[in-house]
């Protein structure tokens, strides 16, 4: 039975990942921070499955601000596979916190890495790049697109982008980078803009809210679905060699199509309820990524499935239906509780 690490593992990309290896057969390993809340709820279900696969989860308490912790877990666990995906992965946060952003998503892989070469351990390292290190460079963006990141978020990962590269030139070891560019699902995190727009969609939709505030709306991204790009990062650990891909759906798609298309679901129109709000811009905007995945499609024959129009729908529909749970729910503890 493979063992497999993954840092991350309570974000979007960890849960759908965690899912893909347990079917799989692995046995899965979670790297978390302890806090004073729980912040499981992307995999509490994993834990109540009625299948044997429950009993081949295991959470562990870290952080990639310690490097003897790391050390020690890799050590222990002997890991066949490593996904690192922990990050502080919000490109607007950055700004205000560039230091920690640096620290925890540049430095911490490097602790990483170190801890694998430092133990000896036999492991294929997965490291979780972005399309946010080509910024300013005009798409279409491949393998062979020269970097210019233009946030501190995407400086941070271009220095792990190069840290993986320079552990596997340098000690031979199996690191790949994974350039994935926005790929987003209903377990999105509440802030970033995708599942800020669906939820508020979700939320006028059924009367609880009346307005929707954005930066800008002209940014154009290429957005995919989040299960189908950690299928791509597990083909990638399963190759003959260890080499970077460009994971995308090669489709442009603007935020104000994103906007559009999420009204349209729900039958309203977008401009009676979207409204400017400056707070929302970065210093430095990136106007345009779209990624070009024939390599990954040639090699590890993966290739998207899901384009943006149909992921919008799915966001959507998912949100509508999470509230109106949620709205039902309410009524009827009101109505259990009421004299």
């Amino acid at each position: 039975m493979k063992r497999a690490l993954i840092t991350g593992i309570t974000g979007q990309d960890g849960s759908y990942l965690a899912e893909l290896l347990l079917a799989k057969g692995y046995e899965v390993h979670g790297l978390i921070r302890r806090a004073s809340t729980f912040n499981t709820h992307r995999i509490d279900h994993l834990y109540q499955d009625p299948h044997e696969s429950a009993a081949r989860l295991f959470l562990h308490h870290g952080d990639l601000t310690d490097g003897s912790a790391i050390m020690s877990l890799v050590a222990r666990l002997q890991p066949d596979e490593i996904y690192h995906l922990a990050a502080q992965s919000h490109v607007r946060v950055s700004f205000d916190q560039p230091e920690y952003t640096g620290d925890v998503t540049g430095v911490g892989t490097t602790r990483l890495l170190e801890a694998i070469r430092s133990t000896g351990v036999s492991t294929r390292f997965y490291q979780a790049s972005s399309s946010e290190m080509f910024g300013a460079s005009p798409p279409p963006q491949s393998e062979e697109t020269p970097f210019y990141p233009r946030s501190p978020y995407g400086a941070a990962k271009l220095y792990a982008y190069w840290m993986a590269r320079n552990y596997r030139e340098a000690y031979g070891m199996f690191a790949v980078n994974g350039i994935l560019f926005n790929h987003e699902s209903p377990r999105r995190g509440e802030t970033f803009v995708t599942r800020k727009i669906t939820r508020a969609v979700a939320r006028i939709k059924l009367g609880l809210e009346s307005s929707l505030y954005l930066g800008n709306l002209d940014a154009v991204r290429d957005w995919g679905y989040a299960p189908e790009y950690v299928d791509a990062m597990w083909r990638m650990l399963q190759a003959d060699s260890a080499r970077d891909y460009v994971v995308a759906t090669g489709t442009r798609f603007s935020v104000r199509d994103f906007v559009s298309a999420a009204f349209a679901c729900v039958e309203l129109d977008w401009e009676q309820y979207i409204r400017y709000d400056a707070r929302y811009e970065r210093p430095t905007e990136v106007d345009e990524l779209i990624g070009d995945a024939s390599l990954a499609r040639k090699e590890l024959g993966w290739e998207a499935q899901v384009h943006a129009p149909e992921l919008v729908r799915i966001m959507v529909e998912a949100d509508v239906r999470r509230l109106s749970e949620e709205l039902d729910g309410s009524a009827a503890r009101r109505t259990r509780y009421d004299p």
